[in-house]
C-alpha cells in the first residue's frame, strides 16, 4: 500500500532508501531547531521562549513536510526558513516596531495568497515561462549557495572587514572535523556506497566527540567540546503556550502592514519557487515541457505550510534547499519527506540527542551536495550573451547576496532586458516580462 501510494517502485527506489534519505535531509536541516528559536527569541517575548520556539519550529516542520510528502508526494522537506526569520525579527518587529502577533498575521496572509495563486495556476505559469537555462542556473546557484553555507558553518570561510570574506584557520576544530567528514563523504560517494552523505555526517560527529573538539556552541558565541547529554537522551517538550494562535490577521490587513505582507510574499515566492524548481530538477521529476508534475499540489503545500507555521507561532515555513542532500541519497518520493516529519516530531522529545550533531558535521554534506548540483551547467549555451549573462548573474547572485530570491530576480531581469533590447522580444513568454517589471518595482520600492 505504501509503495503504491508514494510510487516508490515506479520511481526506481525502495523503502529503506527513502527512509535513509529522510534521515540525511533531517540531519542537514536539523540546525533549524536551534537557530530559528535564537533568531526569533529576540523579537517574540513569551515566558520560557527558547524551548517553546523550538517546539513550534518542529511542529511547523512536521506539518510542512507532511503536506509535501502526503499531498504533493515529493521528497522536499519544509521548515521555518532562514533569512525570512531574520527579516521577521530584526526588520519587522524590532526595526519597524510592529507587534510580533501582527507580523505572524502578515506571514499567514502571505501564505494564503500563495495558496490562491498556486491553485489558480499562476505560480506554474511563471515557472513554465522561465527558460531552461535559467532553471539550470537556479539549480547551480543553489548548489553554490549550499556549498557557501557549508564552508561558513565549518569555519573555512570567515568574515573579513577588508575583503568581506576570507579563508579561516585549518587549525580550528570545526574546520578539521568538517574536512574529515568531507573526505569520508566524497570517498564513499566515489565508491557508490549507499548512505555516503549520512556516513560522512556520523563520522564527523564521532570524530568531534572522540577528540573532545570544540565544535559545539557555548556561552557568548564561543565553541566548546561535547559536554555530554545533561538532560539525558529524551526530555518532554514544553507546550508553546502564548504562541499557538497568537497571530493577529486583522491587524496584518491594515494599510500600514501591507508593505510587510508584500515583502514576505515576494521574497518567499521567488525563494520557494526557485528552491522547488531546483529540487525537482535534481530529483529528475521535471517533464519535457519543464513542468513539475502535481505542481498545483506542490506549490499549494508550500503556502499551506506558511499558514500553519504562522498559526503555531513562527516565521515563514518554506521548502529547504537541504532536501537536496536526501535526494542525493536516493530519495525520490514523499516517503522521504514523511520520514523528515517523523524525525522532527521525535526531535521534540529527543532534542538533547539532536544537539549532539554539530554544524561542523553537517557542513560537509552541504558542500558535497552543492558540488553535485552544478553539473547541469554543461548544457547552457554560453556562447549566447543573453543566456550567459543571465545565467551567471543567477548563479553568483545567490551566494553573494545570501538569497535565492535575489539570484532568481537578477537572472529574470537581465534575460528579459537583453532579449528585449536585442530584437528578440517575441522569443520570451509575455508573463516573464510582467515578472521582470514587478521585480524592478520591488527593488525600487526597497531602495526607497
Amino acid at each position: 500500500m505504501i509503495d503504491r501510494y508514494f510510487g516508490i517502485s515506479a520511481a526506481g527506489s525502495n523503502v529503506p532508501r527513502e527512509v535513509r534519505a529522510g534521515c540525511t535531509t533531517f540531519l542537514t536541516m536539523s540546525y533549524a531547531l536551534f537557530v530559528n528559536p535564537q533568531v526569533l527569541g529576540g523579537a517574540i517575548v513569551v515566558p520560557n521562549a527558547f524551548p517553546k520556539l523550538l517546539v513550534v519550529t518542529a511542529l511547523a516542520a512536521v506539518v510542512g513536510s507532511l503536506l509535501m510528502g502526503l499531498v504533493a508526494r515529493y521528497p522536499f522537506a519544509q521548515a521555518p526558513g532562514m533569512g525570512l526569520n531574520a527579516y521577521f525579527a530584526y526588520t519587522v518587529v524590532l526595526g519597524m516596531k510592529i507587534p510580533w502577533q501582527t507580523a505572524l498575521g502578515a506571514v499567514f496572509v502571505s501564505g494564503a495568497i500563495f495558496v490562491v495563486l498556486s491553485l489558480a495556476g499562476v505560480r506554474q505559469a511563471i515557472v513554465r515561462a522561465i527558460p531552461q537555462h535559467l532553471k539550470i542556473a537556479v539549480t547551480a546557484g543553489i548548489g553554490m549557495f549550499l556549498a557557501f553555507i557549508g564552508l561558513k558553518n565549518a569555519g573555512i570561510i570567515v568574515p573579513n572587514e577588508a575583503t568581506f570574506v576570507a579563508l579561516g584557520s585549518f587549525r580550528s576544530a570545526p574546520s578539521l572535523v568538517a574536512v574529515f567528514g568531507l573526505v569520508v563523504s566524497a570517498v564513499a560517494l566515489s565508491r557508490r556506497v549507499p548512505g555516503a552523505v549520512l556516513i560522512g555526517i556520523v563520522a564527523a560527529t564521532a570524530l568531534g566527540i572522540a577528540t573532545h573538539a570544540a565544535v559545539y556552541p557555548g556561552a557568548h558565541g564561543t565553541l566548546v567540546p561535547f559536554a555530554g547529554l545533561p538532560h539525558g537522551i529524551a526530555a518532554l517538550p514544553v507546550w508553546p503556550s502564548g504562541l499557538i494562535g497568537a497571530l493577529d490577521v486583522r491587524a496584518a490587513l491594515g494599510l500600514g502592514v501591507l508593505s510587510v505582507v508584500f515583502t514576505f510574499f515576494f521574497v518567499d515566492f521567488f525563494d520557494a519557487t526557485g528552491t522547488l524548481v531546483a529540487l525537482a530538477t535534481k530529483a529528475g521529476v521535471v517533464d519535457a515541457r519543464g513542468d513539475i508534475p502535481r505542481a498545483r499540489r506542490t506549490f499549494a503545500s508550500d503556502g499551506l505550510a506558511a499558514m500553519a507555521g504562522a498559526f503555531f507561532g513562527t516565521s515563514t515555513t518554506t521548502a529547504y534547499v537541504e532536501s537536496a542532500s536526501g535526494i542525493e541519497e536516493g530519495g525520490r518520493t514523499g516517503l522521504t519527506a514523511v520520514t523528515v516529519a517523523a524525525l522532527f516530531a521525535l526531535a521534540t522529545f529527543l532534542w538533547p540527542l539532536a544537539s549532539a550533531i554539530p554544524a561542523a558535521a553537517t557542513a560537509p554534506a552541504l558542500v558535497v551536495v552543492g558540488s553535485l548540483m552544478i553539473a547541469g551547467l554543461r548544457d547552457v549555451a554560453w556562447e549566447d550573451v543573453a543566456v550567459s549573462v543571465s545565467a551567471f548573474l543567477t548563479i553568483v547572485g545567490m551566494p553573494l547576496t545570501f538569497s535565492i530570491a535575489n539570484g532568481v530576480s537578477f537572472g529574470v531581469i537581465s534575460y528579459a532586458a537583453i532579449m528585449l533590447m536585442t530584437g528578440r522580444a517575441k522569443r520570451v513568454a509575455p508573463v516573464l516580462y510582467v515578472v521582470a517589471a514587478l521585480l524592478i518595482v520591488r527593488y525600487v520600492w526597497l531602495a526607497g
